[in-house]
């Protein structure tokens, strides 16, 4: 019998909520404040929705259980990129924010603690 796709797909979004979840954690330590999660815009979604002092910063988490496929940090590449700027410009249009938008990025990886990158790009 073949592998089940459909089981795959579920742990792997279970692998990233998972990642998120601990992401938030890991940023609320840090002094971050998370506003909401799983922003979905048109090309895009943003992960974590923080506020650190009087910046808005979207939050890329990238989690991975192996290297087999690269980094968690490397998987933010341009196309992500692109469709982070993009969601950023329709949810600071959506919620009104007039204040400085920042990206970060929270790297989970093989149970390492997180990495924060900020301003990664």
């Amino acid at each position: 019998m073949g592998a089940d796709p459909g089981r795959a797909r579920r742990q792997r979004v279970e692998t990233g909520r998972a990642g998120e979840r601990q992401a938030a954690a890991f940023l609320a330590g840090r002094g971050f404040r998370v506003l909401g999660s799983g922003f979905l815009a048109r090309r895009g979604e943003i992960d974590l929705v923080c506020q650190r002092g009087h910046r808005l910063v979207l939050v890329e988490v990238k989690t991975r259980t192996s290297n087999a496929c690269g980094t968690a940090a490397e998987a933010v590449g341009p196309r992500k990129r692109r469709a982070l700027r993009s969601a950023a410009a329709e949810y600071r249009a959506l919620s009104g924010w007039r204040g400085p938008i920042e990206f970060a990025v929270v790297a989970i990886q093989d149970g390492r603690p997180p990495e924060l990158i900020e301003d990664p790009f």
